[in-house]
């Protein structure tokens, strides 16, 4: 960096100076490229005292993925933190561009991979404001987005809560969590075929429509979760070992959310109801009857407080889904839209019904051809950009779409919580111990597919 008059701010020592460093007529310019780890390294070994840097991960079992933290530690007291993202980059983004619209949803299912329904319906969102198709969305299609959205958000946070629970060694809870959310994944396997990716969500609607004893499933299970969330309570809420463990650590208040851009749990452990569903509705969130979570703790005891009452007000969503669910269909009218699928469950898997090949191959040349160009070519999109944002398990899931009016994005770049969220680890962690920053970013719950998108 160099001031106004000239001059460089600081003139490094001969051996310091980056091999990127040129000079101009404003000065030397440096160019930076990583080297954090040989930055710190070196930083530690011209200090008289005894800090000690350290990796944590990206293989440390207590820690949530490949996720690196570089800690710089004076004792047992965490002087500075930092993470190291980029161990599991997918380059889903960028393969986005080279995919038609609809294609796109079998990348963006695989970000968070714990919350792909969300994924799905952002995008989903984004390409239907594009197309300037929200109103003619079904209410079908809308009502079984919200529901599959309320049970995966339910699943994410049993996540959240076991491997949380686990690494502090809590792992009777580890296994009830995990236990509930196998119920979970057994309702999405029989609706979309799959337990995880599941590109169920489609621009203009869905993949197909509930299988038959797809809404018995969900109520049973409702009823079933209903039954276990108290065993929760039971186990953790009130216990004193892992309150004593939990509270007061990871704090981040109010003012520090707001500026690090933290969302969901963290924001509302604040104190701040600030819920998506609530502020700017989609999906027919604002016909829907539930609370938004809140804590003043600022800590990770108030985050699993808030998890688990989202799983209460979850449920209560998922009923009433379950009521408002009429018969209709679950794509958009327009032909040039709608994927032209008549799925049905084979012995290879789920694919298109013989009776639909049947038709298309043999009795309609149109119904043909307009299949053949709608799925190698797709549909064209308007040109402009958009912004969606929805409220996902770890908070503000949004997505910016970019269309050139072609068949495939130009653009498209996801704002993903997890990612925003791990900025807050250093503040959480740093004049703290070793052992509580697997708290910390416990309470985070960042999920690394996310990240490194």
């Amino acid at each position: 960096m160099s001031t106004p008059n000239g001059t460089a701010n600081e003139t490094p020592h001969e051996s310091e100076t980056p091999a990127g460093a040129r000079e101009t007529t404003e000065g030397t310019v440096y160019t930076v490229t990583g080297g954090d780890w040989n930055e710190i390294a070196a930083a530690a070994k011209r200090a008289d005292d005894e800090r000690i840097v350290v990796n944590m991960g990206p293989q440390h079992p207590s820690t949530h993925g490949v996720l690196r933290l570089i800690l710089e530690i004076d004792g047992e007291t965490v002087t500075e933190a930092r993470c190291g993202i980029g161990y599991l980059h997918t380059g889903i983004e960028k393969n986005l561009e080279f995919r038609n619209w609809t294609q796109g949803t079998t990348f963006v299912t695989r970000m968070d991979y714990l919350t792909p329904f969300f994924n799905e319906t952002a995008y989903c969102l984004g390409v239907e404001r594009l197309l300037g198709i929200e109103e003619q969305i079904p209410d079908r299609a809308s009502v079984i987005r919200v529901m599959l959205m309320e049970l995966n958000r339910i699943s994410s946070h049993l996540v959240a809560i076991a491997t949380g629970g686990m690494e502090l060694g809590a792992t009777t809870i580890m296994i009830y969590g995990f236990r509930d959310r196998e119920m979970v994944l057994d309702v999405f396997e029989l609706i979309t075929g799959l337990r995880m990716n599941h590109a169920y969500v489609r621009p203009g609607g869905l993949a197909q429509d509930l299988p038959p004893g797809a809404v018995d499933q969900v109520r049973e299970f409702v009823k079933k979760m209903r039954r276990n969330l108290p065993e929760y309570d039971k186990l953790a809420t009130g216990n004193p070992i892992f309150k004593g463990r939990m509270e007061g650590i990871g704090h981040l208040d109010l003012t520090g959310c707001m500026a690090l851009g933290a969302t969901g749990p963290i924001l509302r452990s604040a104190g701040l109801p600030h819920d998506l569903r609530k502020a700017q509705p989609y999906c027919g969130y604002e016909n829907y009857d539930f609370d938004v979570a809140t804590a003043d703790t600022c800590d990770a005891y108030g985050r699993f407080l808030i998890r688990l009452e989202e799983m209460r007000q979850s449920l209560r969503i998922v009923e009433q889904c379950l009521d408002r669910l009429q018969p209709g269909p679950v794509m958009v009218a327009d032909k040039k839209i709608a994927w032209p699928a008549q799925l049905a469950l084979g012995p290879d898997g789920l694919g298109n019904s013989l009776d639909h090949i049947k038709k298309i191959m043999g009795t309609s040349m149109e119904a043909l051809i307009h299949h053949f160009k709608l799925v190698t070519e797709g549909f064209r999109v308007p040109p402009g950009q958009t912004y969606v944002a929805v409220e996902s398990p770890k908070g503000e899931l949004g997505v910016h779409v970019v269309s050139d009016g072609g068949t495939r994005p130009y653009r498209v770049h996801f704002r993903d919580p997890s990612f925003t969220n791990l900025q807050a680890m250093a503040a959480m962690c740093e004049g703290g111990m070793v052992a509580d920053v697997i708290v910390a970013v416990a309470s985070i719950d960042p999920v690394m597919g996310g990240v490194d998108r």
